[in-house]
């Protein structure tokens, strides 16, 4: 049992991380002949992995002869960090709310904002390799690329998530002389705008309200209540019972049976069949009754 309740996990970090995984994985580097034709297209494999783990690699390996095209060009990235974005947050008094597939409502408290700082490193032999990988990224952030993500399902919720470059760093890497390079890493800083929910939970109540009736009374000028200035107070129950319904608004969920919502009633499928996560629309309706209606509340009927 959690500290606060309940035990969840909506793997939402996952997701963060499998989202900016994928922005590069498809890069390439092209070697070239000396008249500028193609020679050979790379795929550049990518994994989570810190840029230590690989720098100890290349030392193990000094030579490199037998596994170049393996080792290098390749790339890999990891979370370096995490800070609070007290500039985004929600009122905490909100709610995400839906409709499970029993029909309750299913609700969760605003999620919480958290930046999340990733390191992307490419590590090549040659400039050019760096270079080609680099002209593949610098133009899609300015400074920012966004990913919508499909955070927490069963909630319908689906956010945009910017990830913003922040800075971009080259390191030579080697052993011995200058002449004897090992490694040019380049260090791409970014910072990903995340959000964190907490629990789902479920309504004990009994279904969801789909249509509301408000009914306008026309009051009886012999009934005994309060007037001040000119304004009628203290009218009882009993007295409402008695009155006529002059006026009548009606507000349903209005949807087409192609699915499109309308705020047509009288063109609507029925509303008691309308799910509360379609795409529906507002059908308010007015009546007017000149000589007076009475209302059942058990019925649903004029009397």
């Amino acid at each position: 049992m959690s500290m606060f309740g309940s035990s969840f996990y909506h793997q939402t970090l996952r997701k963060y991380v499998i989202v900016f995984g994928n922005m590069f994985n498809d890069l390439t580097v092209s070697r070239l002949d000396k008249n500028g034709s193609t020679l050979q297209t790379l795929a550049i494999p990518i994994s989570y992995s810190p840029k230590e783990k690989w720098l100890a690699r290349t030392k193990d390996n000094p030579d490199l002869t037998a596994q170049l095209q393996v080792v290098l060009p390749r790339m890999a990235f990891e979370i370096t960090g995490f800070e609070y974005d007290g500039s985004r947050r929600l009122p905490s008094i909100n709610r995400n709310v839906s409709i499970n597939s029993t029909g309750k409502l299913q609700y969760q408290r605003m999620p919480v904002p958290w930046n999340i700082n990733f390191s992307l490193y490419s590590y090549v032999r040659n400039a050019d390799d760096g270079v080609q990988i680099m002209e593949q990224i610098l133009p899609f952030f300015g400074p920012e690329w966004t990913n919508t993500v499909n955070l927490i399902p069963e909630m319908g919720i689906k956010l945009d998530v910017p990830t913003i470059l922040n800075s971009l760093n080259i390191e030579d890497t080697y052993e011995g002389d200058y002449e004897n390079r090992r490694a040019l890493v380049y260090t791409y800083n970014f910072t990903m705008k995340c959000w964190f929910f907490g629990p789902v939970k479920t309504s004990t109540d009994d279904g969801i309200i789909k249509r509301t009736i408000l009914n306008f009374h026309a009051m009886d000028t012999g009934l005994k209540a309060n007037t001040i200035y000119g304004i009628t107070v203290d009218i009882t129950d009993e007295e409402i019972e008695r009155s006529l319904t002059s006026s009548r608004v009606t507000i349903q969920p209005g949807l087409f049976a192609n699915g499109l919502g309308t705020s047509n009633s009288s063109a609507s499928i029925n509303y008691n069949l309308i799910s509360a996560n379609s795409a529906w629309k507002y059908a308010p309706n007015t009546f007017f009754y000149p000589s007076g209606v009475r209302y059942d509340p058990k019925t649903g009927q004029d009397t």
